[in-house]
């Protein structure tokens, strides 16, 4: 009985096989075309998509906004400074970058820099320089403007005058500046021959009517073009001729730097102090109200000596207190 069953399966499949392949129409000829079916990104999926853009980029800009804060680590009670080897050398003769740098006194600097004079047998009429680096930053990536400014020392170093041009049309008043030393003194007469390099000079003072007057030297004068900020716009003319003749002028360099001589070594100690401290007291004039230090590093040196770094905030907060003078 089994046996029956089993060849009657294999007589249905032969006969199945046969009816295929036989019978209906034949697809071989056919070409098949496969149907690239579109992927539907749903709306709803997008809108979040953008909002988690949104929301790293506003990370993003967040984290640019806070700024870092330095670091300051205090190693005042450490048994040495971190990095370096010990807080002073015991030997005279040591490697500088394994200590840390030693910062003196205005006027142990001064003391120094007459001493390396001495040892160097290098002439005691070379000039003394200052070089301070200044916090010109301001809030909301803001900068204080570069200034230049002409300040009378307390005891000059130098024997030359400047050239000083006086702009006023008052007959009187140009009296005065003749007698107070003026090499030029006129009115709306000078405009034509400063713009004819017939006169030139290394100060151009006015009198605040004559200002509306002057604004065709504008482009030609540029920086030197009286402005009240400076000073050399007023009615002292006593006063103003005397500043821009025989003062001091300095000015902001490379952005954030003050580099400018401030006395000659020859002098005593007591008065490159003094010239020291009125041009520091100057410089944090022009400090904002709302600003912390102004002067970030001093450094002073002679003509052939060695850097020295020294204390700006102890010459600003108190004088000299020295009596000896050297």
């Amino acid at each position: 009985m089994a046996t029956c069953t089993r060849t009657v399966w294999k007589v249905l499949a032969g006969c199945q096989r046969q009816l295929l392949s036989a019978g209906g129409p034949s697809f071989m000829n056919v070409p098949h075309t496969h149907r690239n079916l579109p992927v539907r990104t749903f709306a709803v999926a997008r809108t979040f998509q953008k909002k988690d853009k949104k929301k790293e980029e506003e990370e993003k800009t967040k984290e640019k906004k806070v700024k870092k804060e330095k670091v300051v680590m205090d190693d005042s009670q450490r048994h040495k400074p971190y990095g370096k080897t010990a807080w002073a050398p015991v030997d005279d003769v040591y490697v500088r970058r394994f200590y840390p740098r030693t910062t003196y006194d205005a006027a142990d600097a001064i003391d120094l820099l007459k001493n390396f004079q001495v040892l160097d047998f290098t002439p005691p009429t070379q000039p003394v320089y200052i070089d301070l680096k200044l916090n010109m930053k301001l809030e909301k990536k803001k900068r204080v403007e570069q200034f230049t400014s002409t300040i009378l020392l307390p005891f000059p170093f130098s024997t030359e005058t400047s050239r000083v041009v006086l702009f006023t049309e008052d007959e009187n008043q140009v009296k005065v500046a003749k007698e107070n030393g003026a090499d030029v003194a006129g009115g709306v007469e000078l405009i034509q021959q400063i713009l004819d390099d017939e006169i030139s000079a290394d100060f151009y003072v006015a009198v605040p009517e004559m200002l509306p007057k002057l604004l065709p030297l504008k482009n030609k004068l540029r920086k030197l073009f009286p402005k009240s900020k400076r000073g050399s716009v007023g009615n002292n003319i006593p006063k103003m001729l005397q500043l821009f003749r025989t003062g001091h002028e300095y000015m902001v360099e490379s952005e954030c730097y003050v580099r400018t001589q401030i006395a000659t070594l020859d002098m005593s100690r007591g008065q490159i102090f003094a010239n020291l401290q009125k041009i520091l007291e100057d410089v944090c004039s022009h400090r904002p109200a709302n600003m912390g230090p102004f002067i970030e590093r001093a450094i002073v040196a002679s003509h052939t000596s060695e850097s020295l770094w020294f204390k700006s905030e102890e010459v600003l907060q108190k004088p000299e207190t020295r009596t000896e003078d050297k």
